[in-house]
């Protein structure tokens, strides 16, 4: 079991900057690749950003060069450096754990943090 909270969320001006964060807890080491999702009122959850072992970084497109996914071992938190900020991005973000114990693979959520861009 994994239990995963986010936080930094906010509101923010357009062209500004948050630092999301998702600290990690319980069976840490079976994770193998963590991400970030979000969901804009009235549409489908959308995929953001994966930090797969190994460190390999992969991008939505539309937040590739804006966005910045980071892991801190150390502490078990992942976070999310969210730069030039648009309206767009307005939306709750997730955070989702991907964990391989034995030949299972299993999927944790965290329960998501608010986002607003707006001037």
């Amino acid at each position: 079991q994994v239990q995963l909270v986010e936080s930094g969320g906010g509101l923010v001006q357009p062209g500004g900057s948050l630092r999301l964060s998702c600290a990690a807890s319980g069976s840490i080491l079976s994770i193998k690749s963590m991400h970030w999702y979000r969901q804009a009122p009235g549409k489908q959850r959308e995929w953001v950003a994966t930090i797969a072992s190994g460190g390999i970084r992969n991008y939505a497109d539309s937040v590739k060069g804006r966005f910045t996914f980071s892991g801190d071992n150390a502490v078990n938190t992942a976070s999310l450096q969210m730069n030039s900020l648009k309206p767009d991005d307005t939306a709750v973000y997730f955070c989702k754990a991907i964990t391989l114990v034995g030949a299972t693979i299993s999927d944790y959520w965290g329960q998501g943090t608010q986002v607003t861009v707006s001037s």
